[in-house]
């Protein structure tokens, strides 16, 4: 390992600190940041080692501040906790996350409500199913993109490249000619959702999406949202439930309410709602994603390694329809996401250890079954020729195989000591960009391409 990546491995567990703590903004922890690189460029000129010039840098900006000097006494001891701590009452930290709730709700509402405004000029839900699919990603996500850029104070700039690619999606999803059953339909329906999203991370990244550090705060973001979202859905079940026969009691059938208003705007609002949660509670409880990726990482290369045998075992080959297709693709997504956030709550300084052992496991088992879906899909193309559905599972395998393969290699060297952790790390952050590039061509240039099939 470098002096640079174990510098850099220091400084982001400070600012992993520093961003659990509730009295910091963004903004904040960024101007705290820079002033520490300073005084560390300052002291490393002056003759001291790294190592040295990163604690004496932190004691000193603990001195000016509180936090940083909470900082400084529980780096120094190697005692890494999440305190919770009430902020100062009249802070101005303090006083814009009272405003945070308010605009949250007020994003929330836009959501909620935009997915009824189509109803109002005559395209119901339980009409045109085909246009809600392809549309439900531009009903959530720019409500979601406005209460960043808000409270990440994003520039104008930044803004106005948000609206074109929303606007781009808006043409995309509605003025190509698509049959309801089309398989163009079927694609866009799944990958603008993914192409908006990482628009919103541009926006959750206050603009500034060159960042790997910032990639990483969105890619921890996305696993803490994808978590509260489903809790949030769970409740709105229950809620449900317990509407409908409350009401029933009574002699009254609500069912039209709650298919019509309740779940449709309930779902929308909740992606606003989920996102504030991640937000809110950052300072109070150990992030959520990397704890159940210690759990699931076992049983999946657990499960994987069972595939593989059975796979040998039985010489049998792989159905390559479309659904199976999505199943195999969504099982690889899990493993990267395993991957992603093991890697986003990992010590950078830390050795290699049983853990990044079954990790590779996992990455390793997940590339063979890549090959082995790709060779089926290869064999399917080359008997029956290309269509959208078989051209999107190539392009999307072939892109996972590219980031395993590259993955399991790091990884490798990583549990052997010889490259550092942090190599590995800026790989995952940099190919998001693949990702989005690929979601926006199979939505762009997938339907013409095929003429509209």
């Amino acid at each position: 390992m470098t002096v640079d990546d174990e510098l850099e491995g220091q400084i982001a567990e400070w600012r992993a600190y520093m961003h659990r703590r509730r009295e910091l903004d963004h903004a904040d922890a960024e101007e705290l940041e820079d002033h520490l690189r300073s005084r560390i460029t300052e002291l490393t000129e002056g003759g001291l080692r790294t190592d040295e010039a990163f604690l004496i840098a932190v004691k000193r900006m603990g001195s000016l501040d509180a936090l940083s000097r909470e900082f400084a006494r529980e780096h120094s001891e190697r005692l890494w906790k999440q305190l919770v701590l009430p902020g100062e009452p009249d802070t101005p930290a303090t006083a814009r996350s009272r405003r945070e709730l308010p605009v949250m709700v007020l994003c929330a509402v836009v959501a909620a409500l935009a997915i009824k405004v189509p109803s109002w000029f005559g395209t119901d839900l339980d009409d045109d199913g085909s246009f809600y699919a392809r549309n439900i990603s531009l009903f959530a996500l720019p409500a979601l993109a406005a209460y960043f850029v808000w409270q990440r104070r994003v520039g104008l700039r930044v803004v106005g490249v948000l609206a074109v690619l929303f606007v781009l999606a808006a043409v995309a999803a509605n003025a190509y000619p698509l049959a309801d059953d089309a398989q163009s339909t079927v694609l866009t329906a799944i990958h603008l959702p993914l192409a908006l999203w990482l628009v919103v991370g541009v926006a959750y990244t206050g603009g500034d999406w060159r960042s790997d550090r910032r990639r990483m705060d969105f890619i921890r973001f996305t696993g803490e949202w994808f978590i509260y979202f489903v809790l949030l859905a769970l409740g709105g079940g229950v809620l449900t439930a317990v509407t409908v026969n409350v009401f029933a009691a009574i002699g009254l059938d609500v069912e039209d309410f709650v298919s019509l208003w309740l779940l449709p705007c309930g779902a929308m609002a909740a992606v606003v709602v989920a996102a504030w949660l991640v937000e809110a509670k950052q300072s109070v409880i150990e992030n959520m994603a990397p704890v159940l990726t210690r759990v699931f990482t076992p049983l999946f290369a657990t499960a994987l390694l069972a595939f593989l045998g059975a796979f040998v075992w039985t010489s049998n080959g792989i159905d390559v329809e479309r659904d199976v297709l999505i199943l195999f693709d969504l099982l690889l997504v899990v493993v990267l996401g395993l991957l992603l956030y093991a890697i986003s709550a990992r010590d950078l300084t830390a050795r290699p250890g049983l853990f990044d052992r079954l990790q590779l496991v996992l990455v390793v088992s997940a590339l063979v079954i890549d090959a082995i879906v790709l060779l089926a899909i290869t064999g399917r193309i080359t008997e029956w020729g290309l269509s959208p559905n078989k051209t999107a599972a190539l392009g999307e395998n072939v892109i996972l195989l590219a980031n395993l393969a590259w993955s399991a290699w790091l990884f490798l060297g990583f549990v052997r000591g010889r490259m550092p952790f942090g190599r590995l790390e800026r790989w995952q952050t940099r190919y998001v960009v693949v990702y989005a590039a690929w979601a926006w061509m199979v939505v762009l240039a997938f339907p013409p391409l095929f003429d509209f099939a």
